[in-house]
């Protein structure tokens, strides 16, 4: 049997600034298309719907972000600041190269620190959440192994 994970999707105000975001983490814009019709509503379950989707790939091409804006139905709930105890999905964590890079480039697009601090986990990563736009949480790891 094969699986492999194809996206993870986040349900976003305004794509633009997410869009940007992710791309100064180093995601590529894959392309952009409205999501509408009975077939959409019949997938999701929310029947007439239309929504805004941006596809971002990550460099090697495994791992994709979907963003989405719904523009019909209305969004009816807001979970972007529950805390990392809440249940349900919480974040994605993305391996870096350079945390300390990744966390200056991020910062110029609103993104913080959730702890005050970058954790270095035994002799194997350094890792940290961090809030970016719209509230969206994501992990970061630096492989430290030698």
């Amino acid at each position: 049997m094969t699986i492999r994970i194809d996206n993870i999707g986040i349900v976003v105000e305004d794509l633009g600034p997410v869009i940007e975001f992710f791309t100064e983490l180093g995601l590529e814009l894959e392309g952009r298309a409205m999501a509408e019709g009975e077939w959409a509503g019949r997938v999701t379950g929310l029947g007439d719907q239309q929504v805004e989707v941006a596809m971002m790939r990550t460099p090697d091409g495994h791992g994709r972000v979907e963003l989405s804006r719904f523009l019909k139905p209305e969004v009816i709930a807001d979970n972007r600041r529950a805390p990392v105890n809440a249940l349900g999905y919480l974040r994605v964590m993305f391996e870096v190269d350079d945390l300390d890079d990744a966390l200056t480039r991020l910062a110029r697009r609103g993104a913080e620190l959730v702890s005050d601090e970058v954790v270095q986990y035994e002799n194997i990563y350094r890792l940290c959440y961090i809030r970016g736009p719209e509230g969206i949480l994501i992990g970061l790891a630096q492989s430290v192994r030698q």
